[in-house]
């Protein structure tokens, strides 16, 4: 009864107001409380609904209503015909989008789709309704309007419909979500009081760091994102997902698998799910797409049982994991297995206490209404009192958002004039000091770091060099490397090469990484029912061959039948997804899988007459129609990228002001007109509308949305649509992928347009005509792609890109040490907002260009145009190298004269020349400019390298080491 009581609750909740509340607002007779709520309420609650549940949401909707937007008097110039001025505003930037008008939009009909779409979403067993899974599946669904004839377009809007159409930044589930974490928590609760729990699991670069290759790398951070989810599921079980605020877990993958196995949603719910569809690890279930902390609402009382039964579970998770690991280990080594191999002791032993579980949580109770039947008139000196502490000041002196200018506007009831107030406080608005709060006491907790000291005593981890390799006796353990011909790992090794190279022994973090990528893709295709999950593994040296497959594949050339005979006998390989849109050359298609296998087979098989007559044979197919001096070469270096956001941790805190939409900002423009004018008059109202938006629950659900679209969404449709590349990970603000060296500066460029969500060059976007677009377009922070409207992290947010390029045989570890090396330098040299990219040359050395996103990538990309022209000679770059050297440093005229002279010297046609006259002083002065290059090496130099980088990417093919016979440049 008590459990039926919560979800009754959190259902009343979601009820409260209808979701197309923004569309028939002032213009339905019966308001917009008497269409879909009044007859969902009617159809789901039988009885009258208690006054207790009654008061637990309305007070949980003033919360949420005050955390997420100002209140507001009955004023003529404050009400907005959204419907006929239908405008969103971005939340973290305060940007719009016009839709134009919805006036057209017949309220009689949305209301009947609306109660039809979530009569569907309605569980029942036998007459009762389930409380339980109804919630889920309104929370689930209710933001997917379901499809029908002459849609118009409203099913790619209904998910982000305003919850205030003054206030047009967050929308009505955002509002509903929030309501109902409330709800659930004062309905959970025997006192009526909710807390904010903050939970991290770790350790977090550590565990990732520790790879040897792109498999490994992508297993630990996919890991890592379902331990986190291990620890959400708690949660979610008990309250609700919506209880959990950042991240946002609505249409994450995992999450959908657990409502539909778990819960028992109905399956036919989810078919048109991306994760439904795909047989390989381009599933987005195979997205590491959940960070490592959450945030959540929760029962005051209950907080410890919580984090409790969140370390216990997430711990036991990974034990059984790690048993699992043990049993597929003994296994492949046909070692018998009585349950008693000292693997499963060092096993357990090593996982004791991992993963680090760390939470802290603050009570809204330290805010005291002193008017408890309208929350307002607070009293926050217990709050005050209990961030004293954390702030080193004394008790009872302001500290914090307590003594931001925000609160001093914020904390006080603004009078209207006319005896009505604009704004009257409760305590929802204190939820950034709230959190602040909660943020202290967890880095406190994290600097408090017990551990209880594990002996080991054998030889250790190959990969981690930290604990003992997993043996299936202890006497092993002593084998130095050399001797270890009997060992669990070196009988693993002969059998399952993608568990372990030869002489490789690994611990036990280790060994679950390395299995995991085939144990969860067998979990995969046992949730879907599928035959099987293959491993989608672009090897590196397919991946530097793909544009030059993608080239023969365009250009339908037939093989000679020598080499058809030879390909017949080798293994296919996996293909990098946009080559699949040669579909309908299915035999060429099944070719090209082959090619890269054949030229391994036979540089490791065949004697080297034979390798050499192969590999003669391959070249003079796929270049045949090549018309550049690299005909005849076979391409051999292949691109990483690695994608980061800037400052994150600020904005989920609210410490970037200056990037922070002001409240102002985020009003629908027709009050903006009318909030001025009043305030022209009112200065604390004035200083109110200039006041950064403080963090709010709106603030960390439109960050974790925003990155879930990126991620899921925007960068596979970037690097495997768009381009032909392969994602490794893309999770949050972190992207890793694979990429032919043409397709790198354009993927670039493009993954950090759509990051933001704003790409400078974009028109103002017609949302209608995106409907049909099968190509991603973004500006203002909004983005579509296929039919799907996109809310991306805002013009003010960046992110910072590493890349290196390197030969395909170039040790993997290696390179991942200089593409990590690289995003720092673009953070740390570049000053964020940049990329750095690290050129690794098989014939020796490295070449480190760092420069601001922009200007510098399409000057590069101009210059690699340049050099890439059959007319001009690459003597330009050999020759201007050669003659920067005598030149003065500080003449940016003269040098932009002389390195244009110098270019189109070697430039055989007019049109060359032109682009050579224009060229030149865009690079001196991208070369001169402080902000764009990096500041640490004169112009010079800088310009030295962008050039040497230029001609590099130009070569129509980067062939081994005997081809690479320019000036090298000192690093």
């Amino acid at each position: 009864m008590i459990d039926d009581i919560l979800w009754q609750t959190k259902l009343h909740a979601r009820l409260h107001d209808p979701a197309e509340k923004a569309l028939v607002l002032l213009r339905d007779p019966e308001g917009h409380e008497g269409g879909t709520s009044r007859a969902l309420h009617e159809v789901l609650f039988a009885s009258e609904i208690p006054d207790g549940v009654r008061r637990d949401v309305q007070r949980a909707d003033w919360w949420a209503a005050a955390a997420d937007r100002p209140q507001w008097p009955k004023e003529v110039w404050a009400r907005v015909p959204w419907a006929k001025q239908p405008i969103l505003v971005h939340p973290l930037t305060g940007q719009s989008l016009d839709l134009k008008s919805l006036a057209d939009t017949d309220i009689e009909e949305i209301k009947q789709r609306s109660f039809d779409h979530f009569s569907r979403l309605t569980v029942k067993e036998g007459e009762n309704v389930d409380w339980k899974r109804t919630l889920l599946a309104y929370w689930r669904f209710g933001p997917e309007l379901a499809a029908a004839e002459d849609d118009g377009g409203l099913g790619m809007l209904w998910p982000l419909l305003p919850a205030d159409t003054r206030v047009p930044d967050h929308s009505i589930w955002d509002h509903l979500d929030l309501t109902s974490a409330f709800a659930g928590a004062f309905a959970a609760d025997p006192s009526g009081h909710a807390a904010l729990l903050v939970m991290s699991v770790g350790p977090v670069q550590s565990f990732i760091a520790a790879a040897r290759s792109t498999s490994d790398l992508w297993a630990g951070s996919h890991l890592l994102s379902r331990l986190s989810w291990e620890a959400m599921k708690v949660i979610c079980e008990h309250l609700g997902p919506d209880a959990i605020l950042f991240p946002r877990l609505r249409a994450v993958p995992q999450v959908d698998l657990w409502l539909r196995d778990e819960m028992h949603l109905a399956p036919e719910w989810f078919e048109k799910a991306d994760w439904q569809r795909r047989a390989t690890d381009a599933n987005p279930l195979f997205a590491a797409a959940l960070p490592n902390r959450f945030v959540a609402i929760v029962p005051a009382s209950q907080v410890n049982e919580i984090a409790e039964d969140v370390t216990n579970r997430v711990r036991e998770w990974l034990q059984r994991l790690g048993k699992m690991v043990v049993d597929r280990l003994l296994k492949a080594a046909g070692e018998p297995d009585d349950g008693k191999v000292y693997a499963y002791n060092q096993m357990r032993r090593q996982l004791d206490g991992f993963p680090e579980v760390h939470w802290a949580s603050a009570e809204f109770s330290l805010i005291r209404p002193r008017n408890t039947e309208t929350q307002t008139n607070l009293d926050v000196s217990a709050l005050t009192d209990v961030m004293a502490p954390f702030y080193g000041v004394r008790r009872g002196e302001a500290c914090g958002f307590l003594a931001s200018p925000a609160w001093r506007v914020l904390g006080k009831e603004i009078p209207w004039g006319d005896n009505t107030a604009f704004f009257d406080p409760n305590p929802g608005v204190l939820y950034p000091a709230i959190y602040e709060l909660v943020e202290r006491v967890l880095a406190a907790a994290k600097s408090a770091h017990p551990f209880d000291q594990l002996a080991q005593a054998g030889w250790r981890d190959s990969l981690t060099g930290e604990n003992e390799w997993l043996s299936s006796s202890d006497d092993a353990l002593a084998m130095p490397p050399g001797r270890r011909n009997d060992t669990l790992w070196a009988s693993v090794a002969a059998k399952e090469k993608s568990w372990a190279k030869v002489g490789e022994h690994l611990g036990a973090l280790s060994a679950i990484k390395r299995l995991w990528p085939v144990l969860f893709a067998e979990e995969v295709r046992d949730a879907l029912a599928m035959e099987s999950v293959r491993r989608f593994v672009v090897s590196t040296h397919t991946m530097a061959l793909a544009h030059q497959l993608d080239r023969w594949l365009e250009s339908d050339t037939p093989l000679p039948k020598e080499l058809i005979t030879e390909l017949k006998n080798a293994e296919p390989v996996a293909l990098p997804r946009r080559l699949t849109r040669h579909s309908n050359l299915s035999e060429l298609l099944d070719y090209a899988k082959r090619i890269p296998a054949l030229i391994e087979q036979a540089r490791e098989d065949a004697g080297e007459g034979q390798s050499r007559r192969i590999e003669a044979l391959i070249r003079t197919a796929l270049t045949a129609n090549q018309k550049t001096n690299d005909k005849g070469r076979l391409e051999t270096y292949y691109a990483l990228l690695m994608l980061d956001g800037d400052d994150m941790g600020a904005w989920l805190s609210g410490g970037n002001e200056k990037n922070t939409a002001s409240y102002r900002d985020c009003f629908h423009p027709a009050v903006r007109y009318g909030f001025d004018r009043v305030a022209a008059h009112q200065p604390l109202l004035r200083q109110y509308g200039e006041q950064p938006r403080t963090v709010s629950p709106n603030r960390h659900i439109a960050i974790s949305a925003a990155l879930n679209d990126f991620a899921l969404h925007a960068a596979p449709e970037i690097v495997e649509n768009e381009h032909l590349g392969r994602l490794i990970y893309a999770g949050g603000d972190d992207v890793l992928a694979m990429l032919p060296v043409a397709d790198l500066l354009p993927a670039m460029q493009r993954l950090r347009w759509a990051y933001s969500g704003h790409d400078p060059s974009s028109d103002q976007l017609d949302w209608r005509q995106a409907l049909s677009s099968k190509k991603l377009e973004f500006r203002n922070g909004f983005g579509f792609v296929r039919g799907r409207l996109l809310r991306l992290m805002g013009e003010k947010a960046t992110a910072s890109c590493g890349a290196v390029i390197a030969h395909y045989q170039a040790p993997l570890a290696a390179v991942l040490r200089e593409l990590r090396a690289a995003e720092q330098r673009a953070k740390n040299d570049g000053g964020k907002n940049a990329w750095s990219l690290a050129l690794i040359k098989r014939s020796g050395g490295t070449i480190y260009l760092t420069a601001k996103w922009g200007e510098p990538v399409a000057a590069l990309e101009a210059l690699h145009r340049f050099f890439a022209d059959p007319d001009v000679s690459r003597r330009a770059v050999y020759n201007a190298l050669d003659w920067l050297k005598d030149l003065p440093p500080h003449d940016p005229d003269l040098l932009g004269a002389l390195l244009g002279y110098q270019f189109k010297r070697q430039a055989a046609s007019e049109g060359a020349r032109v682009l050579a006259s224009e060229l030149a002083p865009r690079l001196v002065k991208i070369a001169f400019d402080a902000n764009q290059r990096r500041k640490s090496i004169n112009q010079l130099r800088w310009l030295e390298t962008f050039l040497i980088a230029g001609e590099f990417l130009a070569r129509e093919v980067r062939a081994d080491a005997a081809a690479e016979a320019e000036p090298e440049l000192a690093q």
